[in-house]
């Protein structure tokens, strides 16, 4: 028999088909709203559900990496994307790649034929205050939603845009060349600061003058707010700018010398992430092969390893660590749930793992029983975990990293081994929580990927 509960989810991308997906198979009663065709956004070139507007890359599939473990626990959750993206696979080295019109249609056809799905092709302007409602309208939402949700969350809590700066890890600094300290020894020794002398900073200089940017799309055409202009925009505005910027060097003395150096980059520690470093002001929209080619001219990076590269781009989302409890749903609201990149990651298939949070917690709910989020040792609890804990006063969204992930309780020097066993924890760890979490109420038994890839008849595919 059909449930009474209604759940009503906005948007069409990757996170709302995930989120109305898994709240259908536990004989819910959903509609999902997309405002396509009808009304587009410049990224969009068509009405089809889960459109891949950049690349059509749902990143790694080498084993023991940290998005193929995300995709691995999404895997084992049933979720109808990660299928979809298995039976639309291209060849892509080993990356997970796909077709991006057989993945969307393979969306779209499963989900319309689903007895409890109904989508209603129209722009949403106000989010309902009643009932269960998901909100998964992406980093393009509209402004009339983008302004109502505004008025639920409080203005100075929504982002319009995206200014990240990269992160390293912080085995591959040479920290012989840094030294903790704040600036004028006020705050104790809260960054990492790595020197540059005057022919360092002249040659770094003078090669992100000559690097390659990504071209701006027609909706980013440089409106950049002053206060989070890329790197490369300030440089253009002089050979001393970024000196009395980013790079300023004044009451950070090098314990080594005694002296001021000509130049120096401050590394920050991620608050929730686990030897990790954010190099402070270093936003940038520089290709990330040329990042890392400029950003190791600086002389304790020289080696580093990036986990998450620069990026400024117009982005709408929420200050997660403010706003969301750890079922994603806003504190102010409980019944309205946020889900996808709006509420505060970066990426397709983290995009994918909200939405899929999203619809179990959102079914829960309206079926009347407890939600638990997932474990902290899994990828899926790691990024909730980095969206609740981050500081809300510089909060950027994220991939999934294994820095997100806690740390062996034994210490493994070997980083492949390192891996294997983060992911060998993980993935019990999500087993046992996804137990707990589906046998209860799920209507029938989990369907498995290859039997779904055959259901939605687009071939072998590659699982």
């Amino acid at each position: 028999m059909e449930h009474p509960a209604l759940i009503q989810i906005i948007g069409g991308g990757l996170a709302g088909p995930e989120a109305a997906w898994q709240a259908a198979r536990r004989g819910l009663r959903v509609r999902l709203f997309e405002m396509r065709p009808h009304a587009s956004t410049p990224a969009h070139r068509t009405s089809g559900l889960g459109e891949l507007v950049c690349s059509n890359s749902l990143k790694s599939e080498a084993p023991h990496s940290a998005p193929w473990l995300l995709k691995q626990e999404l895997r084992q959750a049933g979720s109808l994307l990660r299928s979809s993206a298995a039976a639309a696979a291209i060849p892509g080295g080993q990356a997970l790649t796909v077709d991006r019109r057989r993945f969307s249609e393979a969306i779209e056809e499963r989900l319309c034929r689903h007895p409890n799905i109904e989508l209603v092709r129209e722009e949403v302007r106000r989010i309902p205050r009643d009932g269960f409602v998901i909100v998964a309208t992406g980093p393009l939402t509209s402004p009339a939603l983008a302004q109502d949700l505004a008025r639920l969350t409080g203005g100075e809590q929504l982002y319009f845009y995206d200014a990240i700066s990269p992160v390293v890890e912080d085995e591959s600094i040479d920290h012989s060349r840094a030294w903790l300290a704040s600036r004028h020894d006020k705050g104790g020794g809260d960054y990492l600061n790595c020197p540059l002398d005057r022919r360092q900073y002249q040659e770094f200089y003078r090669a992100l003058l000559g690097a390659g940017s990504y071209p701006l799309h027609d909706f980013e055409s440089a409106r950049y707010f002053e206060a989070c202009l890329p790197l490369e925009e300030l440089a253009r505005r002089g050979p001393e700018t970024l000196r009395y910027g980013p790079m300023k060097p004044v009451g950070l003395p090098d314990p080594r010398t005694g002296r001021i150096p000509h130049a120096v980059v401050q590394l920050r520690s991620e608050d929730a992430r686990a030897g990790a470093w954010n190099l402070v002001g270093f936003q940038n929209h520089l290709r990330f092969a040329e990042q890392a080619r400029v950003l190791r001219l600086i002389p304790a990076l020289e080696h580093a390893v990036f986990l998450r590269f620069g990026q400024v781009h117009r982005n709408t989302y929420l200050n997660a660590p403010a706003l969301l409890n750890d079922t994603l749903a806003l504190r102010s609201h409980p019944n309205l749930w946020i889900a996808g990149q709006l509420c505060g990651t970066e990426g397709y298939v983290e995009a994918i793992a909200t939405g899929f949070l999203a619809g179990v917690h959102a079914a829960r709910a309206a079926l009347g029983l407890p939600s638990a989020p997932p474990p902290r040792a899994t990828a899926l609890g790691s990024l909730i975990n980095y969206m609740q804990k981050s500081s809300p006063e510089n909060y950027s969204p994220a991939n999934i990293t294994f820095d997100l992930l806690p740390t062996l309780e034994s210490p493994v020097r070997d980083r492949k081994l390192r891996q294997r066993l983060i992911c060998e924890r993980a993935l019990r760890a999500h087993s046992e929580w996804w137990k707990a979490q589906d046998d209860s109420i799920v209507m029938g038994k989990n369907i498995p990927e290859s039997t779904m890839i055959r259901m939605l008849g687009l071939g072998p595919g590659v699982a």
